[in-house]
């Protein structure tokens, strides 16, 4: 993935309130459209990030069971 796009992302996301990134998120999912995968990726990238490990192994294993079931 291009840095450039990881800095786009994270310069029109910051300061936003939860709300605001709940938004974005549920609006690229409802649309659907794969050129708006790669901004989901640099949001799970710095949740990811930002986690430790418990809350990593948390998202890998729930990851795993959404992707078994799908």
């Amino acid at each position: 993935m291009d840095f450039q796009i990881r800095d786009a992302i994270t310069a029109n996301m910051r300061n936003n309130s939860a709300e605001d990134v709940r938004n974005v998120v549920e609006d690229a999912i409802k649309r659907g459209e794969e050129h708006l995968l790669p901004g989901l990726g640099v949001f799970f990238e710095k949740l990811w990030n930002n986690s430790g490990e418990q809350e990593k192994s948390k998202m890998a294993g729930e990851l795993a069971q959404a992707f078994s079931a799908g």
